[in-house]
Parts: structure tokens; C-alpha cells; sequence
């Protein structure tokens, strides 16, 4: 097929539903009226706008309707809606240990015996992620375990953790 330089284009005007389109396919040129395309047009597949399965990480929007949420294995613990992280239940707090295993994103830790590890639940042990840890005892924590950097707690101040899969290591947001 000859390839066709264009040197100036007209000035673009609406459509109108008598228009005709060009379509080059397989090197045969056909046409699609503008009628065709603009006038109660049903899209088949994919059915836009119904999200039957799959990731929808990477779609964006400005607003979101939630009724039952439906998010597999990710167990319903945080969801992202316009930049705002949800959570689906109020903070439980547990007590600081050696070992720590938060279950909700936003957590009360009490207590002041040092932790060593903190155990990644699902989906964050899968692929990563962060939690948030509240203070309400000056608790320690060391790297003895899974936790990259030592530090000690401050009473109310949050504490964000991120999981990374790679190191398998927390890394706190203070020391």
C-alpha cells in the first residue's frame, strides 16, 4: 500500500450523522457512516462500565459507588477510593510482643516489650504494602527479626510500616 503524505488538513468542523468515515483495513479502504458509530450505538464486547473479573488496580476515576464489595482474595481489609485509604472496621489494638501480627490495615499497639517481628498477613505478604501502627505504650522494636531499621514508639504518634517482598523486611516511617 502507498504510503499518502498529508500536507494541510482542513478546519475541523462536528460531526454530522450523514458523514463518512475512512477505514483502511487489510489495504482495502471502507467507509462507516458517522450514523453507524454515533446513533444508539450498543457496545457488545467488552461490556464498558461492568467490571466482570480481573484488576482493576490501574483504572482511575473521580467518584466510586461501593454496595457489597467483592475483592477476592484481598479479604476486604482496606480499599482505595479517590486517594483515601478505607478502612472497613474500627482499629482493634493488641499488645506488643516479640511477634506482632496486625489484621487490620490501622492497628493499636499497647504495651512496651520490644517486637521483632511483624507478621505480613495476605494480601501484603503476596506483593507488599504498608500498615499503620497507633501507640498507646512506648514499645521498642529491633532488627533482630523481619524490621530493617530499630527504633522506639512514640505514644500517639503513627507509625507507618511498609512490607517489601523482595527483602521480606518492614520499614518503618520513624526510628
Amino acid at each position: 500500500m502507498a504510503t499518502i503524505a498529508i500536507t494541510s488538513l482542513p478546519t475541523a468542523t462536528a460531526a454530522a450523522v450523514t458523514d463518512v468515515l475512512p477505514i483502511v483495513q487489510s489495504g482495502t479502504t471502507k467507509q462507516v457512516t458517522n450514523a453507524l458509530l454515533f446513533t444508539n450505538a450498543t457496545l457488545v464486547t467488552p461490556a464498558l462500565g461492568t467490571v466482570a473479573s480481573g484488576n482493576i488496580s490501574a483504572c482511575t476515576s473521580t467518584s466510586m459507588v461501593l454496595t457489597t464489595p467483592n475483592i477476592g482474595a484481598a479479604t476486604g481489609t482496606s480499599l482505595v477510593l479517590s486517594s483515601f485509604n478505607a478502612t472497613n472496621a474500627a482499629a482493634p489494638t493488641i499488645a506488643s510482643a516479640t511477634t506482632i501480627a496486625p489484621t487490620k490495615q490501622i492497628t493499636f499497639i499497647s504495651g512496651t516489650t520490644a517486637v521483632v517481628t511483624i507478621t505480613a498477613a495476605a494480601p501484603i505478604s503476596a506483593g507488599g504494602g504498608t500498615i499503620t501502627l497507633i501507640p498507646t505504650g512506648a514499645f521498642t522494636w529491633t532488627t533482630a527479626g523481619n524490621i530493617a531499621v530499630a527504633g522506639t514508639a512514640v505514644v500517639s504518634r503513627a507509625l507507618t510500616m511498609t512490607y517489601d517482598v523482595t527483602t521480606t523486611k518492614w520499614y518503618p516511617s520513624y526510628v
